[in-house]
């Protein structure tokens, strides 16, 4: 080999090696400033008042921005990605709910009840960073989309009369956001099963594995939620591409032979409850693909200050520290088959009750040989209540009859109202803010002029309450009607209700439901306090800012609400009515015509043979055995001879006439009755 062409190929191999080189090196720099695939996955056990517990799982997948990191993804799925670049999605959330949250029992002043907490059935809301003409063309597109991803009848949102475009009562977002809601949405395994698809390990490994179908829809309450929020259109937004978050919050009664014991207190003993017990499985090896897999047991600030008590009496409380013993919390109410690896306390608490605690396990440690079975026991029997929003807010129909009725909307006090009031004041004093957003089908006619406010049961003037109003009346099978509100409510309000009259309108018969005669629904409407923020402050350290379920209940969200799924009974024809006058119709016309044809045809058959046999009678035998013997001789059929032609045909003369005369009398007839 000549020497020029050897220095040729030490100089490619030289260059070869520096790009590697500089490429191994751009990507380490990329991962050291954190511009990499993400996912997290988390679960939250809190357990209820009302003898039950609270599971939420938490799974946090991230991409890097699309002009750093590429359109190729390990991690982030795909079908998701193709989504948001296709349609343009800003942020979007989809949620399958059964059940409906019991905001008196289980809350509704912390993060998970104001952000994860959702209506029955399916609920869609999207923002798209499209001109103004072209965002309902894309909620078209996006929702044929997410319905054949998590085959469910999303596709149904897409008719203008399913969907709507608020303002500024739902989210900060004006213009290009859409929201649509299903009440009547079954929610079954083919919904999650897609779900669960969207997830590096799927069902197989981490935390999701803990996903029995069995038992989680026995659940009192389940809700599985998809969040996604893309800063691939916005210039500004360079330190993330798409963040998806999923949730399934679930609601659970143990399973356990403690839940009737009763103590000489008189009082029932909370059943002690199990990761198996719950869900029927164990934590085994976690996720690989998983940066952190972490599971959180939460008690919540009056649980522990009912505990505080509890130690006191006992002696057994030390104000700043919590004590171990043999790995386990040594206190008279509850004990802990496992010890955490750490507790994190909550810093500053806006609830009277007090701060809540965490105690976080980490599942790095755990595999499939040493599975990870948490046992939460309970000791003694307590009673504490969860913290509840400012106003409990409820809906229902008044008025009687398939005409007329009338929406009411209630908002009653709960019991720290009081000690939760910490709303504006201004020039008339201390004011409570309440925004109310609902959407009317536009077969329940709305007449908003009717609208009436009632504060502590007595009238009010329009005027002195809200602050804010936005009307867009339905329209006939093209729009819904849209009703947002700003109320300002005086503190020490006990109950509040708003009342507005409808008329129910008449459907084509195309356009009812094969249920018709159960109902139809009226969505749940949202009402917020922007006044008040459920967020939680606990102590910062490195560990807890990892955690995006920590990260979450640390931000900053308006106490939410929904209020029920109101059951409309309208006008419904009689559906069995075509159907029964067809069936006799046809019955009828069936019986009397073939009857008539059998009479006729046996006739001519008897008449026919009757002939003949005179015929064969007349002629004597001899002449007939020549005949059939002539036949015989020839190879052909013997038929008998027709003397009496002209008589049968006389006789065939007379039963067309028959024929006819019937005919015409039944067609006189169907036309005089008709």
């Amino acid at each position: 080999m000549p020497t020029s062409t050897r220095s040729e190929m030490v100089c490619l191999k030289l260059v070869l090696v520096l790009f590697i080189l500089c490429f191994a090196s751009t990507s380490t720099g990329k991962e050291e400033e954190g511009i990499e695939e993400q996912f997290t996955e988390e679960l939250l056990l809190r357990p209820l008042p009302d003898r039950k517990v609270l599971a939420h799982f938490h799974f946090d997948t991230r991409a890097p921005p699309t002009d750093s990191y590429g359109r190729h993804h390990r991690i982030f799925p795909k079908a998701i990605y193709q989504l948001v670049h296709k349609y343009q999605v800003r942020e979007m959330e989809l949620s399958f709910t059964q059940g409906r949250w019991n905001y008196g029992r289980w809350g509704g002043y912390d993060p998970i009840a104001s952000s994860n907490v959702k209506p029955p059935g399916v609920e869609l809301w999207a923002v798209f960073d499209v001109p103004q003409d072209q965002v309902d063309a894309s909620w078209k597109n996006l929702t044929h989309t997410l319905s054949g991803l998590f085959c469910a009848s999303v596709n149904y949102l897409e008719s203008s009369t399913a969907y709507s475009a608020p303002d500024w009562s739902f989210r900060e977002f004006s213009g290009n956001l859409r929201y649509g809601t299903l009440p009547r949405e079954a929610v079954c395994t083919e919904n999650l099963t897609p779900w669960l698809k969207l997830l590096p390990c799927r069902d197989k490994a981490g935390l999701s594995g803990l996903m029995n179908r069995s038992s989680i829809y026995r659940g009192f309450y389940h809700s599985q939620r998809l969040h996604l929020t893309s800063g691939e259109f916005n210039s500004k937004a360079v330190n993330y591409g798409i963040m998806l978050e999923q949730t399934l919050t679930v609601v659970l009664e143990p399973n356990t032979l403690e839940a009737g014991v009763t103590r000489s207190s008189g009082l029932a003993l909370q059943p002690s409850w199990s990761l198996s017990s719950l869900f029927g499985r164990e934590v085994g090896e976690r996720c690989v693909l998983a940066k952190s897999s972490n599971v959180y047991v939460q008690l919540e600030g009056s649980l522990v200050s009912v505990l505080k008590n509890k130690w006191e009496e006992t002696s057994a409380y030390e104000a700043d520290t919590l004590s171990y013993e043999e790995g386990s919390l040594s206190n008279p109410s509850f004990e802990l088959s496992v010890s955490p690896n750490r507790i994190i306390k909550e810093v500053t608490s806006l609830q009277p009750e007090g701060p809540s605690i965490l105690y976080h396990y980490m599942m790095e440690n755990y595999s499939d040989s040493k599975p990870f079975e948490l046992e939460f026991k309970w000791k003694s029997p307590l009673v504490w209540s969860c913290p509840q929003a400012p106003l409990r807010a409820s809906r229902f129909l008044m008025g009687s009859g398939n005409e007329r009725g009338a929406i009411a909307i209630s908002l009653q006090a709960t019991k720290r109202s009081d000690d939760l009031l910490v709303a504006d004041i201004d020039e008339k004093g201390c004011r409570l803010r309440v925004d109310v957003f609902q959407v009317v089908p536009w077969y329940v006619k709305v007449y908003y002029h009717t609208l009436k406010l009632f504060v502590d049961e007595k009238p009010q003037s329009q005027a002195g309450i809200i602050e804010k109003m936005r009307v867009s009346p339905s329209e006939d099978k093209v729009s819904p009607g849209v009703m947002e509100l700003i109320l300002r409510l005086p503190c020490g309000v006990r109950s509040a209700a708003i009342t507005l009259e409808f008329d129910k309108g008449f459907l084509h018969i195309d356009e009812y439901p094969p249920d018709a005669n159960q109902g139809f629904d009226i969505p749940s409407a949202v009402v917020s306090f922007p006044d008040f923020q459920a967020t939680m402050h606990f102590f910062e350290d490195n560990s807890s800012n990892e955690s995006p379920l920590v990260s979450k209940m640390k931000e900053r969200s308006s106490v939410l609400s929904y209020t029920e799924v109101l059951l409309v009974p309208l006008t419904t024809p009689d559906f069995s009515m075509p159907y029964n006058v067809i069936t006799i119709t046809c019955t009828v016309f069936a019986l009397y015509f073939g009857s008539l044809l059998n009479a006729l045809r046996k006739r001519v058959a008897e008449e026919e043979r009757r002939l003949k046999s005179k015929a064969a009678k007349k002629s004597g035998r001899v002449p007939l055995l020549l005949s059939k013997l002539l036949a015989k001789v020839r190879g052909r059929p013997w038929e008998p001879p027709q003397a009496a032609s002209t008589s049968s045909s006389q006789i065939s003369y007379k039963l067309i006439f028959k024929v006819i005369l019937v005919a015409g009398i039944a067609a006189g007839w169907q036309y005089h009755h008709e």
